[in-house]
């Protein structure tokens, strides 16, 4: 048990060398560690960790060498990792069948394994360092802080990275000056509208004394988003901290996790850090010697998107429908069971410990003079580097698609970028050196988010991007208020129409009055920015909505019903492979002989053409293209 202040600074010292000591091997032995996030645990990292294990104790090295898994590295198109301490060496794409080269070439004999380092794009060089990988280099990690180099189910990691350090200084503060340091620190919600945190706080604080409420929002539903999963993965206890100053600074006793029942591995840690945390008296009465108390409970959502809405998660949490309510009352003055309660999302939380364990001006020291500190994204997409990045406000998108993610695969032209899932919008090449921040994204049309950033390139079709999100909309819209429920399937219904060739200028005119219309009535953000994928690309790309519905023809050639293949005569040198592959019979022969080849060309019916692809992908001559 951790009774007083003075007794954590000397446990947090001790765990602190011992990290220490693996980092740079003054314990003498070497520290094998693997990525423990969800995507690299999908493509057999534990059955990895477990041959680790296995061959340690079969060449008898358990004094020498240790195995142990940690949160996510980030870098997810390269995973699964692996890095060795002190040298610090980092392999990718490792297997099972790479284990015993790595036991033998680099733990026994000391000699890098030169295949499973990762190879710069650019340079075609061998990069041995995490560090000196692009992808990192322009990194800022205080939400991501301990991921990727702690184990998330070992407390001791988690106090040497300085857990409870910043909740251990609020302790010996006034409950005011605690929302000041977040107040001055400029921490704005990392959940999508980008409310400021310390002024939230202010809110629930200046409610009469009694029950109160902190929740945390990790009800991630974003299309392509993991931030909040891959923190609660890999340094839970720093989002829990996070809670405890929040409960601390406006005097609750109480935080609820809503996590997607979605993300096993991410409950699973959670569930583990809480315990661990409560035997060691960091969590329960009187903590750390002070009259502060404070208990964490989880509640797990079911998968609805409209849930990630403060007052809908609200209702789900006390077994009620997940719909929003009406506001006012906002949550800071009736929010759980009609108690005072403010709502964060996990990577808000995430950045409350450093906030408070650095200072305030080392926080605010990065990012833009209106939105401070660093953003994590989700990268994905048509790039080359997808995964998890943090990056300082006013990074620019140039910076974040060419720089870290290391530019557009096989040569193809940047498109757009789509910010904000679902409720953001699509920004262009026009946008490509706009500063990252929550007031710019929207003046672009566009939106911060929860932190998805999704690359389009050549061969993206943005009308059907629109019809994807509004499916989506349509999907998880909750139905409670008219303009949402009705309104998303008449625009679903208008951009079907534009996608398969059915469609009037007229139902284009219909479409961009009705998107005004949902923006404008909507009870909740969610009706509200269900317009912002269908207003972005038409302001961006009006000439792609334009061509679908006037020369019926889809630029990218996505759309299936207007979509055709044909094949060039010339090239075609009836080897009949095209034929063979097609599952409805719509090719045959033609009465045609290209010259130099002795075999009848072939032809594509059109009318029994069910666009599956399966001729273009065989053909190996590349006879057969898309129109």
């Amino acid at each position: 048990m951790i009774k007083t202040i003075d007794e954590l600074k000397k446990v947090s010292h001790d765990c602190s060398a011992c990290l220490d000591n693996k980092f740079t091997g003054a314990d003498g032995k070497r520290h094998i560690v693997l990525c423990g996030g969800t995507g690299c645990l999908s493509s057999n990292s534990a059955e990895i960790l477990a041959e680790f294990k296995k061959q340690i104790e079969k060449r008898g090295l358990e004094d020498k060498v240790t195995v142990n898994q940690v949160g996510c590295f980030g870098f997810c198109s390269q995973g699964p990792f692996v890095k060795i301490y002190p040298e610090d060496t980092l392999y990718r794409m490792v297997s099972i069948d790479d284990v015993t080269e790595i036991m033998d070439k680099d733990i026994a004999g000391g000699e890098v394994v030169e295949r499973l380092l990762y190879v710069d794009p650019r340079t075609q060089e061998k990069v041995k360092k995490q560090d000196d990988i692009n992808f990192y280099k322009k990194q800022v990690r205080i939400a991501l802080h301990g991921c990727g180099s702690i184990n998330p189910e070992d407390i001791n990691e988690s106090l040497g990275a300085g857990a409870f350090q910043g909740l251990a200084r609020a302790l010996t503060m006034d409950r005011q000056d605690v929302i000041n340091e977040v107040l001055n620190s400029g921490l704005r919600g990392r959940g999508g509208a980008g409310f400021p945190t310390g002024r939230k706080w202010q809110f629930a604080y200046a409610q009469p004394a009694g029950e109160k409420y902190v929740i945390c929002n990790g009800d991630e539903g974003d299309p392509g988003a993991f931030m909040d999963r891959s923190i609660l993965e890999g340094n839970p206890l720093a989002v829990i901290e996070g809670m405890m100053i929040a409960g601390y600074a406006i005097g609750a006793q109480n935080g609820y996790f809503y996590v997607r029942a979605e993300y096993p591995i991410a409950v699973n840690r959670l569930k583990i850090a809480i315990k661990e945390a409560e035997e060691l008296g960091l969590i329960g009465d009187n903590i750390l010697g002070t009259d502060f108390s404070f208990r964490v409970h989880i509640r797990l959502g079911a998968g609805a998107f409209v849930c990630g809405e403060e007052t809908a998660l609200l209702n789900s949490i006390e077994g009620q429908r997940g719909m929003p309510r009406p506001r006012p009352p906002f949550p800071a003055v009736k929010g759980l069971w009609q108690k005072p309660s403010i709502v964060n999302n996990v990577e808000t939380l995430a950045c409350v410990p450093y906030i408070l364990r650095e200072g305030y001006e080392k926080f605010a020291c990065q990012g833009t003079e209106k939105s401070k500190g660093t953003k994590v994204f989700a990268l994905g997409g048509k790039v080359n580097n997808v995964g998890l990045v943090e990056v300082p406000m006013g990074t620019t998108l140039r910076e974040l698609i060419y720089d870290i993610g290391g530019g557009i695969p096989n040569g193809k032209k940047f498109k757009a970028i789509q910010t904000g899932g679902p409720s953001g919008g699509c920004l262009t090449e026009a946008d490509l050196d706009a500063q990252i921040d929550f007031d710019n994204l929207v003046a672009r049309g566009s939106m911060m988010g929860s932190g998805g950033a999704i690359v389009m390139d050549e061969d993206n079709c943005m009308v059907d991007v629109a019809k994807f999100y509004m499916e989506f909309i349509c999907d998880e819209s909750c139905g409670k208020c008219s303009p949402c429920r009705i309104g998303t399937k008449r625009m679903l219904e208008t951009l079907t129409k534009i996608t398969e060739g059915k469609a009037t200028m007229d139902d284009l005119a219909k479409l961009e009055e009705l998107a005004a219309n949902i923006k404008s009535n909507s009870l909740c953000a969610l009706g509200q920015t269900a317009p912002n994928p269908v207003l972005s690309t038409l302001k961006a790309f009006k000439d792609e909505y334009i061509a679908h519905i006037v020369d019926k023809k889809c630029p990218a050639h996505v759309c299936k019903k207007l979509m055709k293949y044909d094949v060039d005569k010339e090239k075609c040198i009836g080897c009949g492979l095209c034929e063979r592959q097609c599952p409805v019979s719509a090719i045959s022969k033609t009465d045609y002989i290209a010259p130099g080849h002795k075999l009848p060309s072939r032809v594509i019916d059109d009318g029994k053409c069910i666009k599956c692809g399966l001729c273009m992908s065989s053909c190996k001559f590349k006879a057969i293209t898309k129109k």
